[in-house]
């Protein structure tokens, strides 16, 4: 599920005057009060610790056990800056002469993924605590991993010029970019470059290097646009959510800077797409695994994004349908990235649909596609920063090297969407309060000020009466919903005696608590 990326950027220069309260300190003061309230941990325990650092002491071996040899394909990352944690590594060719590929292979894409199952031993320790957290939690001053940073940054990570245990999936595209075949088996492999976005777009714009990374790159393009013609022919819409950056201004209040994504993003996203729909179709045809849900977004939840447009003064005519509107929207401009951002709570409702495993019964799930991706899916790529990535690659593992799936897999399966469900909804709840310590960063300061806006949703009566008879007072008083500013582009609590819903508004902005991760407007 996309999510809103948030990042704290300190100024080079204090602000000068300095305020009397440093506004950067204010925001990591509450996150870290966050961080403490819903108790995410700040480190892994000793055990956890001791028995990571065993394991990558012992990694030697790993490098054998009859994996295939992959060093000589030319893998490369793409990540962004500064990340050690790479789950991924690709290398694109177009099809030769292989006898084993079926009739019209066009393309064939390497896509190397960390063979976390390589250093987790099922029942141990570092396994008892990935499953207490299900998911990497990220932050605008930092992340909390799923791993130890000594696997997922290191001996586990996909490092350049690093001898590496992966599971190694070959699948087998024509010219129009469906896949023909898939397969993925256990190997050893070495990537030779780890680029950032920036540099991946730099290199293709510039026509590709006379190199292997440089023919990857222009194959990324190519096979990329392929797959989003083909996303767009299934229904579905890649959500491009732009990264923002938190700054200081020079008076020492908070601007919110959006950094535009890149198509390189999307052409690698698709890499990483058509990955878990071709592991989707191995499990279905095997009888065993765990697909990734969603279902078609709630009527009500695109009314609102209907209003949230409006809000942001963004066209959007009553006959163009919403996967049509997300291709013309671009993230360098501020409101259509600010609407991309909103645009994610299309995405309520993705679930985990596990099968085939120890006592379920068998069959697989006839209504378990993704919605957003027009197809069946699996999580298999990212199994540094997720847990159920690791279960669906050993699935995929067994079935294409024609074993049984291990026992340890199928006893977990049914119990795994319950996991990924308490985590996924600690890290959705994480992400909410972050984006309230952020918006009341944005708004500290200007109480009292007013504000258009456009009142995005309002309770109904149902919602109205509980609250009334939960918090006591008049029933004849002010109503609660949800306002859009245009600038800022803050959507936060708003109450009125009356909240035209759907209509232009002046909003006063009552509270802004960075402390207590409270906006508050009034109408009327």
């Amino acid at each position: 599920m996309p999510a809103r990326q948030l990042r704290l950027v300190r100024p080079a220069e204090p602000p000068a005057p300095m305020p009397p309260v440093d506004p950067v300190a204010t925001v990591t003061d509450a996150l870290a009060a966050l961080r403490r309230e819903m108790e995410v941990p700040e480190s892994f325990p000793v055990e956890v610790l001791a028995e990571a650092e065993a394991v990558v002491r012992d990694g030697g071996a790993v490098l054998g056990d009859g994996r295939v040899d992959l060093r000589d394909v030319p893998f490369v990352t793409i990540d962004p800056p500064g990340s050690m944690d790479l789950d991924q590594a690709l290398h694109l060719e177009r099809a030769g002469d292989d006898p084993a590929d079926p009739a019209g292979a066009a393309f064939v894409v390497h896509y190397a993924i960390a063979d976390v199952g390589a250093f987790v031993a099922p029942g141990r320790a570092i396994d008892a605590e990935v499953h207490e957290r299900g998911t990497t939690l990220y932050a605008p001053d930092g992340r909390t991993p799923l791993h130890p940073a000594v696997l997922s940054e290191g001996a586990a990570s996909l490092l350049p010029d690093q001898e590496r245990p992966a599971a190694a999936w070959r699948v087998v595209l024509d010219a129009r970019g469906e896949i023909l075949d898939a397969t993925v088996r256990r190997a050893v492999v070495r990537s030779t470059r780890r680029l950032t976005y920036d540099e991946a777009q730099a290199a293709i714009d510039a026509g590709g290097a006379e190199d292997a990374v440089g023919a990857t790159l222009l194959l990324l393009r190519e096979v990329g646009e392929l797959r989003l013609a083909l996303e767009r022919e299934r229904g579905g819409v890649s959500l491009e959510v732009p990264e923002q950056e938190i700054v200081t201004r020079d008076d020492g209040s908070f601007g919110l800077e959006f950094r535009s994504t890149l198509p390189a993003e999307g052409w690698n996203a698709q890499i990483s797409l058509l990955t878990g729909i071709a592991a989707a179709r191995l499990m279905r045809a095997g009888g065993v695994g765990v697909f990734r849900a969603l279902p078609e977004a709630d009527p009500r939840d695109l009314a609102r994004l209907r209003r949230t447009a409006r809000a942001l003064g963004i066209d959007w005519p009553r006959e163009t349908a919403y996967a049509d509107l997300v291709p013309t929207l671009d993230s360098r401009v501020p409101r259509h990235a600010a609407f991309l951002n909103e645009a994610t709570s299309l995405f309520r409702g993705a679930s985990y649909e596990a099968f085939g495993g120890t006592g379920q019964e068998p069959g697989v799930p006839d209504d378990a596609a993704h919605a957003a991706i027009g197809a069946e899916y699996a999580h298999v790529t990212a199994p540094l920063r997720r847990l159920v990535d690791r279960y669906g690659t050993e699935v995929c593992l067994a079935l294409c090297a024609g074993e049984d799936v291990p026992r340890w897999v199928l006893d977990a399966l049914p119990g795994l969407p319950r996991t990924m469900a308490r985590t996924g909804q600690r890290a959705g709840s994480y992400e909410r309060a972050i984006v309230d310590v952020v918006e009341a960063a944005l708004l500290s300061g200007r109480e009292g000020e007013q504000f258009d806006g456009v009142v995005v949703d309002v309770e109904d009566d149902r919602e109205r009466g509980r609250r009334v008879e939960r918090e006591g007072g008049d029933a004849a008083g002010a109503r609660r919903g949800q306002v859009v500013l245009s600038d800022p582009a803050v959507r936060a609590p708003v109450e009125g005696a009356d909240l035209p819903l759907g209509d232009p508004v002046r909003a006063t902005l009552r509270e802004a608590s960075v402390a207590e991760r409270r906006v508050r407007f009034t109408v009327g």
